[in-house]
């Protein structure tokens, strides 16, 4: 009989949801840590094993880093950059030694010990990407501690033989993404999925799943005790299930499954190079939202119209020094030379809250060495808008380097987390500023770059009379406007299931966006996760939406529904939808909607 395991599934927009094959279970990534008091006169030999391990660690990287092909995904690069990172952050190489020196222990309790402090900040943070970067931590120290155990590099992982035609799915408890990397280019395997007992929709194994076009189940409790090694087993990652040795007749039914996927996907890379237009004609753009400048590749892959949303903390994140604009420079420039005159949008710094600039950072900024780094209530505090304007040379820095990309390509300036007039009148004031400076310099940059603001919080939505008039374009940042609009904490387990995109608050508060957006000829777009919702277009789009903003997987999926829809019937199953008194009214109506365009 067949046996069934629940988690969360990851697909691909590239890639079929279904995976068949047989399970290769990879080993525990936990090992026995040894802790015991050392002499005062070994201190140098445990510093010294601790150096060793990180070198090996290095090494390792770099090594594979080096063979990662050049066409191959953006995040592929980004997360092996990233694990270089922490490998090389103080607070993991250089506070375990002095922990060493200072306690008497030996090297892996002293790794461990840190490895914990740090996590316990991560898990801190409410932003759900934010802590999920915890795993990386722990993926990074894991290989270190490997490193102390044997003292050399990490031998090629043991894989079974299948038989001809026959894929491997990978079982594990969790993978780091150099692992996932280094199976996926063996020549001698053919990987199909995997499946994590840890991991959640934003964990970079998720990210990597998506991006490398391999469907995923995460989350899985006792996976590897339920599994066996070499059973035949399905990954059903749109239904988030892991099939385990299933019957012939659902075999059956998985395989006609992943043939239509396959077509289907197929017919949908057609759409590529196509110019959106709904049924009866109305253009509409289709944009891609990165966090690197390596990402542009998946923009450019999925045909996108431009970047609706370039998110810039990555370059002032889990760093000691603050980027200088030389740097800032060469990453929007990167990614606008890229584009070839297609738009992109770079969203300023929305640091603060739960997004925390390192100590050493900090104090860059003249803030005191020991002043908290997180506030009572910090989705409330200084983020954002306010953290810029309450640092001017930081925001100068970043509005100067942003211009001078705008020499190079089609380059637009969005403010985040605006709530007041006088918040987007002194943002206005700060990018004449960084004109002017410019121009002293004499150094080149396009002085028609247009400023705009993102919409995320009610008092903003009910402020568009007043902001249209000042600026140029608006991003609607559904995820947070969710989250004030509700005053739910999505990631507070208590009260997420009350976090709702549907509800009629959230819905009349995009609506009247949208529309007074159209009314003063402003544009208007939806970057938030609701942009990428197949079953949120048809409703979007009759609210007058335009322009969609998601991540590139997303792109082609979203594409293909919106060229099957007429505004006509799409304005009015809005006006149905914006009647209703409750989300379930509202689900319903979309389901009805769906159901009739499919039969049709």
């Amino acid at each position: 009989m067949t046996r069934e395991l629940v988690g969360i599934g990851i697909v691909s927009g590239s890639a079929p949801g279904v995976a068949i094959g047989r399970a290769h279970l990879l080993g525990a990534s936990e090992l026995d840590i040894p802790q015991y008091q050392i002499e005062r006169k070994d201190v140098l030999h445990e510093v010294a094993r601790l150096n060793n391990a990180f070198s090996i660690v290095r090494a390792e990287l770099d090594e594979l880093r080096g063979q990662v092909a050049p066409d191959a995904p953006g995040e592929v690069v980004a997360f092996l950059d990233l694990h270089r990172m922490i490998l090389d952050d103080s607070h993991l190489c250089d506070t375990p030694r002095d922990l060493v020196r200072s306690k008497l222990i030996n090297a892996e309790w002293a790794l461990s010990m840190q490895l914990e402090e740090v996590c316990r900040q991560f898990e801190s943070i409410d932003d759900e990407y934010l802590r999920e970067r915890s795993q990386d931590v722990r993926q990074v120290v894991d290989r270190v501690m490997k490193a102390l155990a044997h003292g050399k590099p990490q031998t090629a992982v043991a894989v079974p033989k299948v038989a001809e035609g026959e894929r491997l799915i990978l079982v594990a408890r969790d993978m780091a993404p150099a692992d996932v990397l280094h199976l996926k280019d063996r020549a001698d395997l053919d990987v199909a999925g995997f499946v994590t007992e840890l991991g959640g929709p934003t964990s970079h194994t998720a990210i990597l799943a998506r991006s490398l076009g391999l469907p995923a189940v995460l989350g899985v409790a006792g996976a590897r005790e339920a599994v066996r090694e070499g059973d035949l087993v399905v990954i059903d990652a749109e239904a988030g299930r892991l099939h385990i040795v299933p019957e012939a007749g659902a075999l059956g039914e998985f395989r006609q499954r992943l043939r239509a996927q396959t077509e289907a996907r197929a017919q949908l890379r057609r759409l590529k190079g196509r110019i959106a237009r709904t049924r009866d004609g109305v253009p509409l753009e289709l944009m891609a939202n990165i966090e690197l400048p390596g990402d542009v590749r998946d923009a450019l892959e999925a045909g996108a119209d431009g970047i609706g949303l370039f998110r810039t903390e990555f370059l002032f994140m889990n760093r000691d020094r603050l980027p200088d604009e030389d740097e800032q420079f060469e990453a929007y420039a990167k990614v606008a030379r890229a584009m070839k005159g297609k738009p992109v949008v770079i969203r300023t710094l929305d640091i603060g809250a739960d997004k925390v600039l390192n100590e050493a950072a900090r104090l860059s900024l003249g803030i005191a060495q020991g002043a908290p780094t997180v506030e009572s209530n910090p989705a409330l505090g200084l983020r954002a808008i306010r953290y810029c304007l309450a640092y001017p040379e930081l925001f100068l820095t970043q509005l100067r380097a942003i211009l001078r990309a705008s020499a190079v390509g089609t380059v637009r300036i969005l403010v985040p987390m605006l709530a007041h007039v006088h918040e987007v009148e002194q943002a206005l004031a700060f990018v004449a500023r960084a004109r002017e400076q410019l121009k002293e310099r004499k150094q080149k940059f396009d002085g028609r770059v247009p400023v705009g603001g993102m919409i995320e919080v009610p008092a903003a939505a009910l402020s568009m009379p007043a902001f249209v008039k000042r600026m140029k374009f608006f991003s609607l940042g559904t995820n947070d406007l969710i989250q004030y609009t509700l005053a739910i904490d999505r990631a507070d387990s208590s009260v997420a299931h009350l976090y709702d995109h549907l509800h009629p608050a959230v819905l009349h508060l995009i609506a009247r966006t949208i529309r007074v957006g159209m009314r003063a000829r402003t544009p208007v777009a939806v970057c938030g996760e609701m942009a990428g919702e197949v079953e949120l277009a048809e409703l979007l789009l009759g609210m007058g939406l335009r322009q969609y903003s998601m991540h590139p997987s997303q792109l082609l999926t979203v594409k293909e529904r919106l060229m099957t829809l007429s505004t006509k019937s799409a304005a009015k199953l809005a006006a149905r939808v914006l009647r209703a008194d409750d989300p379930m009214d509202v689900r319903r109506a979309l389901e009805r909607a769906l159901a009739r365009q499919q039969a049709a």
